[in-house]
């Protein structure tokens, strides 16, 4: 079973015989001197250093509190998500599948050994709570593979207790700044491990400072694929957002790739537009039935109490949790697959080598706005037909084919806005806001279909139906609500204005 905490330190460069300074005035009332540890940690990775040119650790310590297996996961810079499973001789699966996206199916071979002896302080509070654990650590580092070398250094590596306010590194940092402490250039010891061992990873390819239109849109590409990766384990850990935010990288990739079409050769790219939406149908059915059993247990605890008749909660719950358990499976199902492998392998083919066109050279101010406003007209048609139809069936869906198009143009206006400036980012904030209208739409759809069901099943157990009908109208209201909001929030987004910022 892993344990998960969150790291939250700073390393800093140290010398033998350096002395600590008094940390009291840092807000420390007194520091507490433990016995020295050894440990002794192999590090492992694939042969070409994926994980560690992502910033990703995974380790087999020996030693110490918390012997056993590391994984540890990049948040922030000086925050890393740590994992720790028990000291088994194999690499637990469930470490392996939090990396399986970075390492495709590569072997991983220890690359580093690290032995360190560890003098720690203990940074207690008035009360002798810990407020954060100071080490001093002699390191001694050992290549395992390729080349053999060795490095040795000094560090200290102060870090936060659970609960601690971060504001706490700032007050000790001036402290140890003022001692003639540096900090360290290396964000972890296998980085500088690696790096006075003389093997580095080779640093991930990414574009220069964008200058053509090409350039714009790789970056964007770029930018959405890390994302993309980088909520992978999230996902894996049933994370709150994780979900979302990988969808998203995955709507947003593939909404560029169809946007700029006439920079990146549409034909070269379909198939890769193809898989992306697969992904993003795999993720969605987990991402909809969050939102959804949110929507709906927030409607419930709207109303009084005196209106909820019968175990409209219990039944909710019952809904949910077997929802969110099949479209888990669902989710988690397409990550473990060899066609999302695949797929992030295209991935990076495409980034590596991008089937570029002739308009990719040219000026952004020149190409990008093109391709947002093709969007805004797209967006604009469909708004219109779905206005100018009655309530029913035919509109609602005409008005969720109209969202899709919204999203869409805001998408495409965020790629550009690098380039473009604020018009773009103004367009897409617009853009946004009728996204937003119609989605609340959309959703009150799907929740009243929902309700239906639930109202059916209530009634043939025999519980009474009052409640799921009152949600029922309620959502019909809402979606009635967005409707007559529509034209308005339209009508500044189709603001001729805005579009003609884009080409100024």
């Amino acid at each position: 079973m892993a344990d998960t905490k969150r790291e939250i330190e700073r390393k800093y460069e140290a010398t033998p015989g350096l002395r600590l300074p008094d940390l009291t005035k840092a807000g420390i009332a007194r520091t507490e001197e433990a016995a020295t540890t050894e440990l002794d940690a192999v590090y492992h990775d694939t042969p070409d250093l994926r994980l560690a040119a992502s910033g990703i650790t995974l380790r087999r310590r020996t030693g110490g509190a918390d012997p056993g297996w590391h994984l540890k996961l990049p948040v922030a810079p000086g925050v890393r998500d740590e994992i720790t499973t028990d000291p088994t001789d194999l690499l637990p699966g469930e470490l392996a599948d939090l990396v399986r996206s970075r390492t495709r199916g590569a072997d991983l071979v220890p690359v580093v050994r690290l032995l360190s002896s560890r003098d720690v302080h203990r940074l207690l509070d008035e009360d002798g709570t810990e407020l954060a654990e100071l080490s001093r650590d002699t390191v001694v580092a050992e290549r395992l593979h390729g080349r053999r070398a060795t490095a040795q250094w000094d560090e200290i590596e102060v870090e936060l207790a659970q609960d601690t306010d971060p504001a706490l590194l700032d007050a000790v940092d001036k402290r140890l700044r003022k001692a003639g402490l540096h900090r360290a250039a290396a964000p972890s010891k296998l980085a500088r491990a690696l790096a006075e061992t003389g093997a580095a990873p080779a640093p991930s390819p990414r574009p220069g400072t964008p200058r053509t239109a090409g350039d714009h849109v790789l970056a964007y590409l770029h930018e959405q694929a890390e994302a993309l990766l980088s909520h992978d384990p999230g996902v894996r850990r049933d994370l709150p957002d994780a979900v979302h935010q990988m969808r998203v990288a995955t709507r947003r990739l593939r909404s560029a790739l169809r946007t700029y079409r006439k920079i990146l050769d549409r034909e070269a790219t379909r198939p890769l537009v193809d898989e992306l939406k697969w992904l993003a149908g795999e993720l969605g059915a987990a991402r909809d039935q969050e939102v959804l059993a949110h929507r709906l247990r927030a409607r419930v605890a709207e109303l009084p109490g005196t209106l909820v008749l019968g175990p409209v909660e219990a039944r909710l719950t019952a809904w949910a949790v077997s929802g969110d358990t099949d479209t888990r499976t669902t989710a988690l199902a397409a990550l473990d697959s060899e066609r999302y492998l695949r797929l992030l392998d295209a991935l990076d083919a495409l980034l590596a080598d991008p089937p570029l066109r002739k308009a990719a050279r040219t000026d952004p101010e020149a190409a990008l706005p093109d391709a947002v406003l093709r969007e805004y007209g797209r967006t604009a048609d469909r708004v219109e037909q779905a206005l100018g139809l009655t309530p029913s069936t035919e509109r609602d869906t005409a008005l969720h084919e109209a969202r899709k198009a919204a999203k869409r143009a805001r998408y495409a206006a965020e790629a550009a806005t690098p380039a473009l400036g604020r018009p773009a980012r103004r367009f897409a904030k617009r853009m946004k806001a009728v996204q937003k209208v119609l989605g609340d739409h959309q959703d009150s759809v799907v929740a009243r279909d929902t309700v239906r069901e639930l109202a059916v099943a209530a009634n043939g157990a025999g519980e009474p139906s009052f409640t799921w009908g009152l949600l029922y109208g309620h959502e019909e209201a809402r979606a009635a609500a967005r409707e007559t909001e529509l034209p308005e929030v339209w009508s500044r987004a189709a603001d001729p204005g805005l579009r003609a910022a884009l080409r100024s």
